[in-house]
């Protein structure tokens, strides 16, 4: 039996990834940061580079723990520009450590960081198509507008839209696809 996806890889990660991960609910502050870091890291890559190299951004970044990150000063960013495990993008480490601090202040201000991204959940119709997948919606353009006010930095719309598929904020499976039906129920 041939599973139908939202995409197909020659490599067993990457499918993984799709079938156990992607669009799956995440709720919690660390999975919610470590996303949108990632996909800030992966602006201008491909997703597989990101997926590849998870593992190290993670030992890299404290496992996201926002108040670890939160306090990584010049030396840890210079220690981070020598890792070649990760993305050595200055703007892009950067970003990391101000998102980390952005998120301990949202928290602290009452609004966690997962009940802001929460409230932007869209339940629209089954995209029939990749064709049909959207750079980024409405909601995507208003969440980055309320991250970076926030103090968050590579959180551009498309950026954000990403995360919010990855999150199971939005459910972008295909109508078709094996998953679908699974990330819905878990979303419920």
């Amino acid at each position: 039996m041939v599973l139908k996806r939202c995409w197909e890889s020659s490599d067993p990660a990457y499918n993984v990834y799709h079938d156990e991960e992607w669009g799956r609910p995440v709720r919690d502050e660390a999975g919610i940061y470590e996303r949108l870091c990632l996909e800030g890291f992966q602006s201008g890559l491909s997703w597989l580079t990101i997926l590849r190299k998870r593992e190290n951004f993670r030992d890299a970044f404290a496992g996201f723990d926002a108040a670890a990150v939160a306090r990584f000063g010049d030396r840890d960013i210079e220690r981070l520009l020598g890792d070649a495990g990760i993305i050595r993008h200055r703007g892009k480490i950067e970003a990391a450590a101000a998102n980390a601090r952005a998120t301990l202040a949202l928290r602290e201000s009452g609004t966690p960081l997962q009940e802001l991204v929460w409230s932007f959940r869209s339940d629209g119709p089954a995209p029939r198509t990749n064709a049909d997948w959207r750079s980024h919606t409405p909601e995507s353009v208003e969440l980055s507008k309320r991250l970076r006010a926030a103090g968050f930095r590579f959180v551009g719309p498309t950026t954000v839209y990403a995360a919010m598929q990855a999150c199971g904020v939005v459910n972008d499976h295909l109508a078709d696809c094996h998953v679908r039906e699974a990330v819905e129920r878990e979303r419920r």
